[in-house]
Formats: C-alpha cells, sequence, structure tokens
C-alpha cells in the first residue's frame, strides 16, 4: 500500500512484511501486548479492566513518550488479520469491559476488518494521540463507539518541540470534531462509557499555558453533557528529557489545572492523581495475549 492514512500523508510504501513512513510500520498489525488493563479511566475499566490491545509503531514522535519501546522502537510481533479478531473475542471471553484498541491508527484498514460486522457485546475504543486524518476517520464510522484522543497541544511551537508536528492543534481538533459527529453526545450506563468522546489532556511540566488553551477550546467547542474530559498528571521524565520535562508535574501545576477546569466548567470527566506518575503503571511489552 502507498499510505496516506495519516495526517504526514508520507506517501510510504507499506507491504505486510516491510514497513515505511513516519510509523516505520508494515500494513500488517504489529502488536506488543493484549491484556486487561486496570489503569484506563473507570468508565472504560469495569470489574475485570479494558481489554487492551497495545500496537507498535505512532504516527507521531513525542519525545516524552513512556511506551518508548513499542512506538519508536518497534517492539511487538507481526500478526494476520484473523489472529487480531481472535485477540479481540480472547479478551471480551477473559470479561473485558471494552476493546481498547492503543495507536492503532496506521493500522486502521487491517483493524476495520479484523472488527468486521460482528457486535462485539462491548465498545470499541479508539485510543489514539489525537493526531488523526478525517477520511481514516469516516472509515470507521459504525465500527468505533468510544473515541478516546489525547489532545497533546494548543500552542504549535510545543508540539513541533515535542512531537515533530507543528500543525498537531488544527488536526487534531478537526478529529475530534469528527469523532464528536460520529457519536454525538457521551452516553454512560452503570458508571460505563457505552458511547461518546473522552477527551485526555497529559498535563506537561512548565506547560500551564498550553494546559490552559486546551480546555478553553473544550470549553468553546462543546456544551455540557457532550464530551467527557481527562486530565492526566502521569508524566514521568524520560532518558534524555531536557528542561522541564527532566521533572515531573509539581503539586502546584497539578492544583492550578484542576482549579482552572473546574473554573472553565467542566465537570464531566476525571483527573488523575500525581500518584499515576509512576513507571509501574506502565505496562510491561513482552508479547504476552499476542
Amino acid at each position: 500500500m502507498i499510505c496516506r492514512l495519516c495526517p504526514r500523508n508520507c506517501g510510504a510504501e507499506r507491504t505486510e512484511t516491510a514497513g515505511g513512513g513516519v510509523c516505520a510500520m508494515p500494513s500488517l498489525p504489529v502488536v506488543a501486548r493484549a491484556m486487561l488493563h486496570r489503569w484506563e479511566e473507570p468508565c472504560l475499566v469495569g470489574e475485570h479492566g479494558a481489554g487492551t490491545v497495545f500496537f507498535s509503531g505512532c504516527n507521531l514522535r513525542c519525545c516524552f513518550c513512556q511506551n518508548g519501546p513499542i512506538s519508536r522502537e518497534g517492539f511487538g510481533k507481526t500478526v494476520s488479520v484473523e489472529r487480531l479478531r481472535q485477540i479481540f473475542r480472547e479478551l471480551v471471553d477473559q470479561g473485558a469491559a471494552c476493546l481498547d484498541l492503543v495507536t492503532p491508527t496506521h493500522f486502521a484498514p487491517a483493524v476495520i476488518a479484523a472488527l468486521g460486522e460482528e457486535d462485539w457485546g462491548v465498545p470499541v475504543v479508539w485510543n489514539c494521540g489525537g493526531y488523526e486524518k478525517v477520511e481514516t476517520l469516516r472509515a470507521l464510522e459504525g465500527k468505533v463507539q468510544v473515541y478516546l484522543p489525547d489532545l497533546k497541544y494548543a500552542i504549535s511551537e510545543k508540539a513541533k518541540a515535542y512531537s515533530g508536528a507543528e500543525d498537531y492543534f488544527a488536526v487534531a481538533t478537526a478529529a475530534i470534531e469528527e469523532m464528536f459527529r460520529q457519536t454525538g453526545p457521551y452516553q454512560m450506563e452503570n458508571g460505563r462509557l457505552k458511547r461518546g468522546v473522552l477527551i485526555r489532556h497529559l498535563l506537561l511540566p512548565g506547560e500551564m499555558e498550553n494546559t490552559r488553551q486546551v480546555i478553553d477550546w473544550v470549553t468553546a467547542t462543546f456544551r455540557p453533557g457532550d464530551v467527557l474530559f481527562s486530565l492526566m498528571s502521569q508524566y514521568t521524565p524520560q532518558p534524555g528529557a531536557q528542561g522541564n520535562l527532566r521533572r515531573h508535574v509539581t503539586k502546584g501545576e497539578y492544583r492550578a489545572a484542576v482549579s482552572y477546569l473546574e473554573n472553565c466548567g467542566i465537570t464531566d470527566g476525571f483527573t488523575q492523581e500525581r500518584t499515576s506518575a509512576r513507571e509501574e503503571y506502565t505496562p510491561e511489552f513482552d508479547l504476552r495475549g499476542v
């Protein structure tokens, strides 16, 4: 395939066995771990955990990524569409509250084929970095019930410096609006998210203005009851980090972000405790479940 699935539009040639482009992945899915994951938002976890599939590769290059071995280094195992479908079924049979597909964008055609026309009995969650192409999202309509995008940046300079994507804000906001068009206002049932958009934002050390502008956009774009918002504080310094990224988020920064969120009237969602910034909350990528 000549790939134009994501906003990079790199036109790389990707075959079933050879990777290319920014994601550096083949066209068949590469998976690093499949598991019942308990560290997603409570509305996705349920009693046993989210049925999470961690795909390898990424169309972003975030210098602070906690999943570096799979997102940047490409660790994982190539699986067929048939095997991917089996993995989905195995997770559902284990009692998964949802099918949580992490960083699936560059494998969209294969994921769509694996999902098929089946009613999986649980929501399918598109868990992504927010850097999505609207045309690709439209191909998912009817197959994805919950969109879980990041909205990492509102400031272009930060997006370019930290993720190599200067156009991130314009692209991500258009993508989120398309996601909302597909799902409509979020729907909860017995504390579980059945349909809708849950926007995540990772608070970065020293970048409070970026967080304010992200919250401002959400407030200006959506009405109460439209979307959920998750303020994440799990930033963990990675090897080679520079400047403010060498440290954790401070108590003061976290309190300021929570206060701003509340003052803007966003009450539908979650705030993550600072204690979540622990390395042990990052799964071990060892091909289990693959």
